[in-house]
């Protein structure tokens, strides 16, 4: 008996879908108030134990730091804390809302590094929007942290923050808007290519939206091999050229920059030109679902390749994309095929430079990410519907991790040495602690249990 078509859900059943979360946000928030805590990770036996963690012994553990600041390293928390820092003037799709309104999505963040990756993240929201003071607000907090996530900083501020930071800072800073993205993006498309049995080097992509996400993707996918002429990009006035009079180095440095290596063909014109035989096309721009037509798609080559990467409606809505001949669709949401999301790289990617104490995190290591990411999605099987890992799949985490640990001690920025069972030993360990430490705490009810979904909605 053939089996019976799954009907597609109607574009009512699918907006209804996507404000459910946003409605029982509110309450579930305000029920738990918050996300994350801070717990011991040491024995206490009995009070006596406080002699040792705190005065008079813990002295001790001060005068080894004083005569030696990397064995903070050693003593302290300090190899495992990232601070996720933000200005709060480019949250999510919401804009710049403030750093108080900011607070909710770093706690988020702070969620995913521990559970995903066993980093214990703090969210540093920040109340000035000076990209200088920024900076120096990384720089004082250094000493505390092993690394610096910084999020939902608004472009092109963003790019001076994270250049300087990482020139300033001896440890590991990140702009997961941009390397995040960058870095699910490519694995995603190296995967992709695969399946239409085309070689990412001779293809011709297309990058819709120049902000921070396809900028770094761009610089990302040109570091990874992607000829920087076979790059077309595009912003809200049309195809981003050497000759547009409105992008200068003074205004935005990096967007220049990429106007004079990308579209070798000097192609003009709007979007819908932008799509005119090209292989794949990375969209990161304003929610759908008519942001990207399908009678744009119908001109790509064939076997298309298109990434609609925004929430929570995506550019065009996958089936819409499939039918006017993408072969391979990808969105940012988790109830479609193929989800390209952040968290599938910051967690382990981090877990991966902690753990060695990496003084630095490159775009190299994105790239190993990323092709880490992409193998796994090869070994355990893929096709057009399966291109990447899901967050679900906790085991490609460690083996993220243990690949920019590598590429870390390659690159000589690593203030320790392990061999890759060490490291893959280390990570799981980590990781796994905290997926049973957040299940024994719910199991016994320290974790409280959420009110029914209707309690919430009212």
């Amino acid at each position: 008996m053939a089996e019976k078509k799954q009907e597609k859900p109607t574009v009512e059943e699918l907006l209804v879908k996507a404000k459910k979360p946003a409605l029982i946000a509110p309450s579930m928030h305000r029920f738990y108030e918050g996300k994350v805590q801070v717990m011991p990770k040491c024995a206490i036996r009995s009070i006596d134990d406080f002699a040792v963690w705190y005065t008079p012994g813990v002295a001790a553990a001060c005068k080894e730091i004083q005569a030696d600041h990397e064995k903070a390293f050693e003593l302290t928390n300090r190899w495992n804390y990232v601070a996720v820092v933000t200005d709060g003037t480019r949250v999510l799709g919401l804009g710049d809302i403030g750093p108080e309104a900011a607070m909710p999505v770093m706690e988020g963040k702070a969620l995913l590094f521990k559970y995903l990756g066993g980093v214990d993240a703090f969210p540093i929201c920040l109340k000035t929007k000076d990209p200088d003071e920024i900076v120096r607000a990384c720089e004082l907090l250094e000493p505390s942290f092993g690394g610096i996530n910084l999020e939902d900083i608004e472009k092109p501020k963003c790019f001076h923050v994270l250049e300087k930071a990482r020139e300033r800072l001896q440890i590991p800073v990140w702009h997961d808007d941009q390397q995040g993205t960058a870095t699910v993006i490519l694995a995603g498309l190296i995967n992709a290519f695969k399946i239409v049995g085309k070689k990412p080097q001779d293809c011709l992509i297309t990058l819709v939206g120049s902000g921070a996400a396809n900028i770094r993707t761009a610089y990302v996918l040109i570091k990874w091999g992607i000829k920087a002429g076979n790059i077309i990009m595009v912003d809200t006035k049309g195809i981003v050229h050497a000759s547009r009079a409105d992008i200068t180095r003074e205004e935005d440095p990096w967007k220049y920059e990429l106007a004079q290596k990308t579209n070798s063909e000097g192609r003009t014109g709007d979007i819908a030109e932008a799509f005119k035989g090209v292989d794949a096309v990375v969209a990161a721009s304003k929610p759908g679902p008519d942001t990207i037509k399908k009678a744009w798609i119908k001109t790509m080559a064939d076997g298309a390749i298109v990434f609609a990467c925004a929430n929570p409606i995506p550019e065009i809505w996958p089936w819409d994309a499939e039918e006017a001949g993408a072969r391979i669709v990808a969105t940012g949401r988790s109830d479609f095929p193929n989800q390209v999301n952040n968290s599938l790289g910051f967690p382990a990617i981090f877990r991966g430079v902690l753990d060695v104490k990496a003084r630095t995190v490159t775009d190299d290591m994105c790239i190993a990410a990323a092709q880490e990411l992409a193998k796994f999605a090869e070994e355990r099987g893929m096709d057009e519907h399966s291109i990447l890992p899901r967050m679900d799949e906790w085991e490609v985490f460690p083996r993220e991790a243990v690949a920019c640990a590598l590429k870390s001690i390659e690159q000589g920025v690593a203030r320790v040495k392990l061999s890759r069972e060490e490291l893959y030993q280390r990570a799981s360990m980590i990781i796994q602690n905290a997926r049973q430490a957040t299940a024994l705490l719910m199991k016994q009810g320290l974790i409280k249990k959420a009110p029914p979904e209707d309690k919430l909605l009212k």
